[in-house]
């Protein structure tokens, strides 16, 4: 009787050990994933992506100011905007070469005129102009890009960054896996980048490594094809990691 209390015990112990405190998102990410607003297309991708978990994880709440990188979609825009809320800020980061292609600006701008609390912002990334400095800096699933095209410089995007942020503000990075050993060098033909690559080169201007999550992980994936390959296209390997501005 004793042992199988002890045992009991125990285990409970080591549940409460094993969830991390992200782990259990707030209302307001929580409301926010829910939003009846959000598209039919969003909300059939949110099994595999998780968003309440990592947005949870990456420390954003009601009140905040958010820069998101090359937003896309507006997948992460419409659950950034309400969780932070009316007294927050989601200003959408847009290269100028998105921008200056045909009707290149009409989502994010349907994006900004459907929230009053998200902005557009065009301009190069190695050089963020904000009114403000932010609590957080985002980007998901484009990192790797940030290595492609003639005026590649991530060193120069996550100096930025950095420069962006309030001291102590988070930058989240999230993308999909390379194969380790990888490196770098998948980062235009699979567009992949392995995670300790790109946790090397965030660190290197300054950032401290806060947390990583294997919420996104996915064993199945043999990191061999492209992310838009067919087979494996919305279901790739991806890694999450939130680093800290001192």
């Amino acid at each position: 009787m004793k042992k199988a209390l002890l045992a009991s015990l125990m285990g409970a112990s080591l549940a409460m050990v094993a969830v991390p405190a992200w782990a259990q998102p707030s209302a307001a990410i929580a409301a926010a994933v829910a939003d009846s607003g959000r598209p039919d297309a969003d909300k059939q991708r949110d099994l595999a992506r998780k968003p309440a978990e990592i947005v949870d994880f990456a420390g954003v709440k009601p009140g905040d100011k958010v820069a998101e990188m090359i937003p896309g979609g507006g997948y992460y825009t419409r659950i950034l905007a309400k969780t932070v809320g009316p007294q927050g800020h989601v200003y959408l980061l847009v290269p100028p070469f998105f921008a200056q292609r045909p009707g290149g600006l009409d989502g994010v701008n349907a994006l900004a005129a459907a929230y009053p609390n998200v902005s557009v912002v065009v301009g190069d990334l190695s050089a963020i102009s904000l009114p403000e400095k932010v609590d957080v800096v985002w980007t998901t699933e484009n990192y790797h890009d940030l290595h492609n095209g003639p005026t590649a410089n991530p060193a120069a995007v996550n100096k930025s960054a950095f420069e962006a942020l309030k001291p102590g503000g988070i930058y989240f990075v999230e993308d999909h896996a390379a194969a380790p050993g990888a490196g770098t060098g998948a980062t235009a033909t699979l567009h992949r980048i392995e995670p300790d690559a790109a946790i090397a080169e965030v660190e290197a201007v300054g950032f401290k490594l806060d947390d990583r999550t294997d919420l996104l992980k996915n064993p199945e994936d043999a990191h061999d094809k492209p992310v838009f390959d067919a087979s494996i296209k919305g279901e790739t390997d991806k890694f999450a990691v939130r680093f800290r501005k001192p």
